[in-house]
């Protein structure tokens, strides 16, 4: 302790001591210290004598270095009871505990000096009054100044505070009781324990520090050729290096500490050596886990607006587009070729019951705009509509309300989940009395438009399929039926259009669906029949009717011919019969 006591011998002697005291050479070193003063103010000391107690105290504070993280200081008095005068985080100016000493009125009753240590034990030093917590390690200083014999016990709470880590220096006046003295200071005794004559002559305890306790700070005078820092120590010097390094054998230089040759610690890439500590870290393209260790490719579809009309997937520093099985990418390296660029009008029906759950319909709306992606959307190409069905049946959208993809796919996203029952027979009614209607979009039969309805559903219906489903199918509607999770496989048969395996798709959850994509996509999609190139025209349309006219004679003329052949035929037979005859 000789190292934190050596400001004590200054401190002491200054102010009105301090021209006594004029040290040459090197100063003392002081470091961060909780000083605590613990004043006998019993009606033994006399008033002048505890007038030289307070210039003593005053002329102690011009020597130290107060602040919040260098030296704290409280003052507490007592007598037959304990009073504090300031505590530890009171003051971080002198001047304020030169105020605080000069208003100090004794108390000038009895000494009980082992209650005085219980309280500096659990008040004085606690960290509610300004002492820092013990993990920072900063030492904690009592000084007990007393004139006389305690009137209560000392040993045992004098023990108790030592082991708390609390250093205790005694300075026993005149009167004072060298048993009691020895029995409060921390050993070694010759080190802790002072006692002068008279209060007069208290200056002394101040030589006693210069001569025994003050260490010389080397290091003040300069860093010695420490490369990072001088550390003082007892009659002489050492270097210390900063974390992360370690000191060389010239014992002034410092190297950074390689942890990374000890092993790579785990990290899946490369080990970098810090002044902290080892670092894993990763590969250009990659990003570090959260376990520190770990490295993952960095998704780059995910940091970026990559503008892929089906998929985007990364690939280390860059990424790329994919189109759907039976697509092509375009020029753009972005969008996708069409859906053979055929025509269907196309209503899709989708279940929107209980049980689903809001965040599963967001999935079926995803799963609805990815076949929309491969569908060539427009007024004369694919129309598409919506039909949301649970206890009741809600047009979203009809066939002729959007004329692009991008339309539709944002009122897709626009639907509001209905909840409640499942109601899909009603929803099919729904279907072919209303949505395939020209009324609501749908193209003239005339004009030979393929009709496509897909059904979505997560259960069974709570109304009878049977009989509309046959109906959707004697409307000439071609019918494909997507189950998921508790989906009934007769009812989805039921449903659907014939052959079942290519008009039935099944799903165990929402997460997998998408798997049924390609599925719908090379079944929707019509491989034969009024392609783009085929221009769609109303039968009242002049040009319409000439060839309609020419087309009807040509099969008059032919059934003429037929029916004069046939004519001769029956002439031939009853000439043959009459010949019988």
């Amino acid at each position: 302790m000789r190292g934190l006591l050596c400001w004590l011998m200054l401190l002491l002697l200054l102010q009105p001591w301090e021209t006594q005291l004029q040290l040459t050479g090197p100063r003392c070193h002081t470091g961060p210290l909780d000083l605590v003063f613990v004043i006998d103010s019993s009606r033994s000391v006399r008033p002048f004598e505890f007038e030289t107690m307070r210039q003593f105290l005053m002329g102690l504070l011009p020597g130290l270095n107060v602040g919040p993280n260098a030296t704290r200081v409280g003052v507490i008095q007592y007598s037959s009871q304990v009073q504090s005068v300031f505590p530890l985080r009171a003051f971080s100016r002198r001047e304020d505990m030169e105020r605080a000493i000069r208003d100090l009125v004794p108390l000038a009753q009895g000494t009980m000096t082992g209650l005085a240590i219980q309280y500096a034990m659990n008040v004085a030093f606690s960290v509610a009054e300004g002492a820092r917590p013990p993990e920072e390690r900063v030492p904690r200083v009592a000084v007990i100044v007393t004139d006389g014999r305690p009137q209560d016990r000392v040993a045992e709470v004098a023990a108790q505070a030592r082991a708390r880590g609390i250093e205790i220096y005694a300075v026993g006046v005149q009167r004072a009781d060298v048993g009691s003295l020895r029995a409060m200071a921390s050993p070694p005794l010759d080190e802790h324990v002072f006692l002068v004559e008279s209060f007069d002559l208290i200056q002394e305890f101040g030589l006693q520090f210069q001569s025994r306790l003050c260490a010389i700070d080397l290091c003040a005078e300069g860093t010695h050729g420490c490369e990072h820092h001088c550390v003082n120590s007892p009659g002489s010097y050492f270097c210390r290096c900063q974390v992360g390094f370690v000191l060389q054998q010239d014992q002034r230089s410092c190297r950074a500490i390689d942890y990374c040759s000890f092993g790579n610690h785990s990290c899946q890439h490369e080990c970098v050596s810090t002044p902290g500590g080892p670092r894993c870290h990763c590969r250009e393209g990659h990003d570090l886990q959260p376990d520190g260790r770990s490295c993952q490719v960095r998704d780059l579809c995910n940091g970026v607006d990559h503008g892929c009309e089906f998929q985007c997937v990364s690939e280390g520093l860059s990424y790329r587009c994919l189109c759907p099985e039976g697509r092509q990418l375009q020029a753009d390296g972005k969008s996708c070729n069409r859906c053979r660029e055929g025509h269907v009008d196309l209503v899709l029906l989708v279940d929107g019951s209980k049980s689903v759950r809001p965040q599963n319909f967001e999935l079926v709306k995803r799963f609805v705009n990815q076949i929309v992606d491969f569908l060539d959307v427009s007024p004369e190409g694919t129309r598409v509509g919506l039909v949301q069905f649970s206890s009741r049946v809600r047009t979203e959208f009809p066939l002729g309300r959007y004329g692009t993809a991008a339309e539709v796919k944002q009122a897709v996203l626009a639907v509001e989940y209905m909840e409640r029952g499942t109601m899909t027979g009603l929803a099919l009614r729904h279907m072919v009395e209303h949505s395939f209607s020209e009324a609501q979009g749908a193209r003239p039969r005339a004009l030979n438009v393929p009709r496509v309805g897909l059904v979505f559903t997560d259960g069974r219906s709570q109304d009878d399929i049977s009989v509309w489903a046959a109906r959707a199918k004697e409307e000439g509607i071609v019918m494909y039926a997507v189950g998921v999770g508790k989906a009934v496989e007769a009812e989805l048969r039921e449903i659907a259009s014939e052959p079942a395996e290519l008009h039935v798709s099944y799903a165990p959850d929402f997460g997998t669906m998408t798997h049924l994509l390609e599925n719908l996509r090379g079944s929707i999609c019509p491989e034969e029949g009024i392609s783009a190139g085929t221009e769609l025209r109303s039968p009242c349309e002049c040009e319409s009717l000439v060839e309609f006219q020419g087309r009807t004679l040509g099969a008059l003329e032919s059934l003429t011919l037929n029916l004069a052949q046939l004519t001769a035929r029956l002439e031939d037979l009853e000439n043959q019969l009459a010949n019988q005859k």
